[in-house]
């Protein structure tokens, strides 16, 4: 490869937004939309030094363009774009996923370039047809499709889902050994500097992008490694942060490390769910949000599209099995049930859900079958009947839960036993009240018992919870969320501890036979509540097995002002 000249160009935002360009190979120009001042990404991250959204154009005898960038980027983006290139001379938009922060302006692309063909996996196409709402040219590519662009520029895909989404892809360039990764081995880490030149000042972030997102499907990381062992690989052009040049084997080599380690040592969760039909893809997705709640591994695999090896290797090593109903006509899909059944074993947990598309396989005789073997009900069949709403959601996102929580039964069990330090029984000693939160959003509420609370601030009054990772309030308490903080009575709290401490169905009504009426936010308030304060979270800190919520007051009220807060006495730390 012909070695170039890095040229710059920075065009400034007031909002501390710019965009860099900079040809980084022959005929191949990378835009890096540099958001200096992002403070949080997604529901996990905390930034510490904002992000980067990259962009890439080849322009060859055909020209594409790889992804292309955040919604807030919209006007820098586009004139930038269009100085560089005639927007109408693009043959072909390349997404390596639709996750909004790199397809955020597609839609935009194709007003300008209405014969631009996007090229994509087959679920790609299929949520940009939802995205976008209007007709387009498109490619579908598998693993090891081709498409020559000219002058040696001929791209292979690599198919590699579930890193983060379904429908992510890897982009080879076999004119300059450029591999386009868009998430994989990036890290939300902005600087003026395009390559990784010092490793030192960002593996931190580097190993900490992986943890967060790479981390939970870390099977699915050695099977996309394993696709592209033989590429010679000279840049990964990642979607976020710095592009790797200088360490690109190191880099490789530490996901390679980290996956095998966590593969190596950690339960998982097979999870079959049949691509195309009906709502299988949404549900089994919003079950593996809850089951990677409580910290175990997923594997999402399509029952229609995987080998019945693998489907036996995987089914013979996972600790829980999560099956989405295939549908009756199709051949592999029932092939593949076949041979769940046949590698099950009584050690492993279950839970089983209907698909919704109409001519599922039968539930309950596919139950019955497991229950036989002696496999564990983790939750009971969640059944589609009409479009998922945020209750199915909610409803999945707790059977998830109730799964993982199954499969940590023994290292919980271990940890409460454990009480043999004179750090643990000290920690015990600090005395709290007892507190319960409710927190509704749209048509889905919930409660939590709660003791780990404490004022944090006094201007603004503000307020700081402790929320375990796996608990079902959880996905209601991020920042800008609500909810009201109910402190309990003296005296006064035993039905409100049996009530909420038992355990509830996924999707069950924790209100149910509790007498309450609306806080000015919407959330609930418990009638017999000593005092209620409702409150707006601005904040989370991930403390290891709990998120620490800090939120500010907005209002509060006390109904008996003689009356004393329930306190909370403990014996050891390591548990409530």
């Amino acid at each position: 490869m012909v070695a170039l000249t890095e040229t710059t160009s920075i065009f400034s935002h007031p909002s501390r937004l710019t965009i860099q360009t900079i040809e980084i190979a022959t005929q191949t120009t990378a835009i890096r939309c540099l958001d200096w001042d992002r403070e949080r990404f997604d529901i996990e991250f905390g930034l510490r030094n904002g992000t980067t959204y990259n962009s890439f154009l080849i322009q060859s005898e055909k020209i594409a363009l790889v992804d292309t960038s955040h919604r807030k980027f919209e006007q820098l983006y586009l004139e930038l774009l269009t100085g560089l290139i005639g927007p109408t001379k693009i043959d072909y938009l390349i997404i390596s996923h639709t996750e909004p922060d790199h397809s955020g302006l597609v839609k935009d692309i194709l007003q300008l370039a209405p014969n631009i063909t996007v090229v994509g996996a087959k679920v790609a196409i299929q949520f940009l047809e939802n995205m976008v709402h209007q007709p387009f040219k498109s490619i579908i590519v598998k693993n090891g499709d081709r498409l020559d662009l000219g002058n040696g520029h001929e791209l292979e895909f690599i198919s590699a889902p579930n890193l983060h989404w379904p429908d992510t892809i890897f982009t080879y360039d076999y004119k300059t050994g450029i591999l386009f990764t868009c998430d994989v081995f990036g890290m939300h880490y902005c600087d003026d500097h395009t390559f990784d030149e010092n490793l030192a000042i960002i593996e931190e972030d580097f190993h900490y992008y992986y943890d967060c997102l790479m981390g939970p499907n870390a099977r699915s990381v050695l099977a996309a490694l394993k696709r592209i062992e033989k590429l010679e690989i000279l840049t990964v052009a990642t979607g976020h942060g710095p592009l790797l040049k200088h360490n690109t084997s190191e880099w490789i080599t530490r996901y390679q490390t980290w996956s095998l380690e966590q593969t190596k040592t950690e339960s998982f969760v097979a999870l079959f769910y049949t691509e195309d039909y009906g709502y299988s893809e949404d549900i089994a997705r919003y079950i593996a949000h809850g089951i990677t709640r409580t910290g175990v591994v997923v594997e999402l695999v399509p029952l229609n599209n995987t080998e019945p090896q693998e489907i036996r290797e995987l089914v013979s090593q996972a600790a829980g099995l999560v099956i989405g109903m295939a549908p009756q006509s199709t051949i592999v899909a029932q092939t593949a049930l076949s041979t769940i059944l046949a590698a099950a074993h009584h050690k492993q947990a279950v839970g089983l859900f209907e698909s919704g598309g109409g001519e599922d396989e039968p539930v309950y005789p596919l139950r019955n079958k497991f229950q036989e073997i002696g496999l564990t009900e983790a939750f009971p069949p969640i059944l589609i009947k009409e479009t998922p709403t945020r209750i199915t959601e909610q409803l999945c996102d707790e059977a998830g839960t109730d799964i993982g929580l199954w499969l940590n039964r023994d290292r919980a069990i271990k940890q409460i036993k454990s009480i043999n330090t004179d750090l643990e029984k000290a920690l015990g000693r600090i005395s709290t009240g007892l507190y319960i939160i409710t927190a509704k959003k749209e048509e889905v509420q919930s409660a939590m018992f709660a003791s780990w609370v404490t004022q944090a601030s006094a201007n603004p009054l503000g307020v700081a919870i402790a929320v375990a990772k796996e608990r079902a309030i959880e996905s209601l308490m991020h920042v800008g969320d609500r909810f009201v903080l109910n402190v309990l009575e003296e005296g006064n709290y035993q039905g409100y501890m049996k009530h909420f401490l038992k355990r509830f169905p996924p999707g069950g009504d924790r209100f149910a036979g509790v007498k309450t009426y609306p806080a000015a936010n919407g959330c609930p308030i418990l009638a017999d509540a000593l005092a209620y304060m409702e409150c707006e979270i601005t904040s989370r800190m991930d403390c290891g097995d709990h998120w620490v919520i800090y939120s500010t007051v907005k209002t509060g009220r006390v109904a008996n002002i003689n009356a004393l807060t329930a306190v909370h006495h403990r014996k050891v730390g390591n548990h409530y």
